[in-house]
């Protein structure tokens, strides 16, 4: 009697869970996209423990906080409300010492990931005047300056991953470096560099049958998962293109109107964005190896689908992007809510099915086999996710 007592309880609470995401679903983008955010401020007072497989005793200067607090902050900039700008000024203000000076960061890494934080202090110094945030923005603006490069020009994703492009790095580059040109009204010749490391990586990267773009590629040919006559890594993988597609909408932000390759970045958004809706699933989402379909371990992943939907709704948004994507993102972020979200019994929402990391190289060795990117851990409220729901969910508030 106990366990059918448990079984029915199971299975009502589960078809509740199934009603609330589904009426979830019916409310505005906005309200969803504070939900989320407030669930994750519950979950966490402090935005360095959200990562919760990591166990740390300390805040770590990392982009996937950052790519969840400059959704926070494009959410301040929508609703007006303080504590979403407080939350990562906190954060922010824990890893910046009086000097300016970032704990825990080394400009010698030459990792370019470490350079996605920088972009919270630009409002953070444009709103509070403290000159911590412009010297550690400047130490950052260093690091660029003696990137390591690809003997086109490209710069290396980490000191530790020679003569390497990954689709990632430009999310964690390009956007920052645009708009510090910008902010310092640095010569167009910042910009040239700017749009060749979109045009150099797009041409190594980019797969002639399905205009798809393959996650990495090695100028060495020396790497185990590089093709030996290629360099390229061997599959697509659909965060990666996640993160180029919104590299490319955020740095366009900051792209002088009148540079003559301007109009090449947003021909890059459009063909890309018509490549991938040949491979979406019916359900407005992704495979986690996007053109597998269901191929045993593929499965629908949150962060790069959400990834997209924030490219394509910001790309409608700025013309950049034909009207159709107005719809298509609001699909797809309709889809993430209403069968990869979760209300629990406090009335905190959950965002599921997000693939926790992935990369190539390093220890123990990723391989970048099909079998290697559904092997990675899938994970409840990962960052990864979170960012990219939270900044799909503003931008199509806004649509007229």
């Amino acid at each position: 009697m106990k366990k059918i007592f448990l079984l029915v309880s199971s299975l009502i609470f589960g078809a509740a869970l199934s009603v609330s995401c589904a009426a979830q679903a019916e409310q505005t983008p906005l309200a969803t996209t504070e939900l989320m955010a407030n669930s994750i401020m519950q979950r966490h007072p402090e935005a360095w423990t959200m990562r919760e497989f990591k166990q740390l005793t300390e805040p770590e200067w990392g982009y996937p906080y950052s790519l969840v607090l400059y959704g926070f902050q494009k959410l301040y900039a929508q609703t007006g409300n303080e504590k979403y700008l407080a939350y990562g000024k906190t954060f922010v203000d824990q890893l910046i010492d009086k000097n300016g000076k970032i704990h825990g960061y080394s400009q010698t890494e030459f990792n370019i990931d470490s350079i996605n934080p920088g972009k919270l202090l630009f409002l953070l110094y444009e709103k509070y005047k403290d000159p911590r945030y412009l010297t550690a923005m400047q130490s950052l603006r260093v690091q660029l300056q003696w990137q390591p490069r690809t003997t086109g020009g490209g710069f290396w994703h980490k000191n530790i991953y020679p003569w390497q492009m990954w689709l990632d790095g430009l999310y964690m580059g390009a956007p920052y470096y645009a708009q510090f040109a910008q902010v310092h009204k640095e010569s167009s010749a910042s910009f040239d560099d700017i749009a060749h490391q979109f045009l150099l990586i797009e041409s190594k990267t980019r797969d002639a049958k399905t205009g798809l773009l393959f996650h990495a590629w090695d100028e060495s040919h020396l790497q185990k998962w590089a093709n030996k006559e290629t360099g390229l890594s061997p599959h697509f993988w659909s965060r990666s293109m996640g993160w180029y597609a919104m590299a490319l909408v955020d740095t366009l932000d900051y792209f002088p109107k009148n540079h003559p390759k301007r109009k090449d970045l947003i021909r890059l958004l459009n063909e890309l964005s018509e490549a991938l809706l040949k491979v979406q699933h019916p359900s407005h989402l992704w495979y986690q190896v996007t053109d597998q379909g269901d191929r045993y371990g593929n499965y629908l992943e949150t962060s790069g689908s959400a990834m997209f939907a924030y490219a394509f709704a910001k790309g409608y948004n700025k013309h950049y992007l034909p009207e159709k994507y107005k719809g298509i993102a609001r699909n797809i972020f309709d889809g993430i809510v209403k069968n990869h979200t979760e209300l629990d019994s406090q009335g905190m929402l959950h965002l599921k099915d997000t693939c926790g990391s992935a990369g190539l190289g390093n220890e123990p060795y990723r391989t970048g086999t099909f079998e290697y990117y559904v092997s990675e851990a899938i994970r409840t409220d990962d960052p990864h996710g979170l960012g990219p729901f939270i900044l799909a969910g503003v931008e199509i508030a806004q649509f007229k």
